[in-house]
């Protein structure tokens, strides 16, 4: 039985933003096998099968470009094998600081106490996982965030018009105004004029940042923390009918 699913539909069940769907549709890498008369796009089975296969392929660090030449030659079982092989990687690495815990807890117990050299190599690898969300961009892509991206410390138009579009957001949360509202739609229209001059029009790059804030670890990565309540009902309210 074949299957269809609204773009917010999609992205819920794929468990990726409307955002991205929205961007794969638009550069043509991944799009709706029907389109309604009222504009409503309608993802198929075989529609999801391809927007996870570039999930998996995002997942192992392969550029957009990599990724649309990649996708119609690799099979599913291909991919899953390439996702397969980076996942005992990080397992192989996990493993490893666990050991090296595990000998140092029973050096504790059996020495009561631990020299600071022993300490050293899980040391570095905590430091070594610990990025900054800078790191997720490259140097083009740095620049426009850095002269566009509101800062609090801040005082211009572009940082309170951010300001006040999340202050909104938190009233509606507040008084119960869904983002299907008519005002959770105004919020919605903000949010995509906002953006387009944040990122200088450059959908991917603004993908790609919005990706980042939606994940909770991005508060520890240096970025102003948003309540997943408010990320959340930016979704909904981008989120098509």
């Amino acid at each position: 039985m074949n299957h269809e699913w609204t773009t917010g539909q999609a992205a819920g069940k794929l468990g990726i933003s409307v955002r991205t769907i929205r961007y794969y549709d638009q550069i043509g890498l991944a799009g709706p096998s029907k389109k309604e008369a009222g504009g409503r796009r309608m993802y198929t089975d075989e529609d999801l099968l391809r927007l996870e296969k570039i999930s998996l392929l995002k997942s192992l660090s392969l550029p957009l470009a990599d990724i649309r030449r990649l996708l119609d030659e690799l099979s599913i079982g291909q991919l899953l094998e390439a996702h397969q092989k980076h996942l005992r990687q990080q397992q192989a690495q996990l493993q490893e600081s666990l050991n090296n815990t595990n000998s140092l807890l029973n050096l504790l117990e059996a020495e009561g106490e631990i020299r600071w050299e022993a300490l050293l190599p899980l040391v570095k690898q905590s430091k070594e996982r610990t990025v900054s969300w800078e790191e997720y961009f490259d140097e083009k892509e740095l620049a426009v965030l850095k002269e566009r991206m509101p800062r609090l410390e801040n005082s211009d138009e572009a940082t309170r018009e951010w300001v006040r579009v999340i202050a909104r957001i938190e009233q509606c949360l507040k008084e119960g105004i869904a983002p299907a509202s008519a005002e959770g739609q105004a919020i919605a229209d903000e949010i995509e004029r906002l953006s387009m001059l944040t990122f200088g029009g450059d959908r991917e790059l603004m993908d790609k940042f919005w990706e980042l804030r939606k994940d909770p670890a991005s508060a520890q990565q240096g970025l102003v923390p948003i309540r997943a309540e408010v990320l959340q009902f930016v979704e909904e309210c981008l989120s098509p009918a």
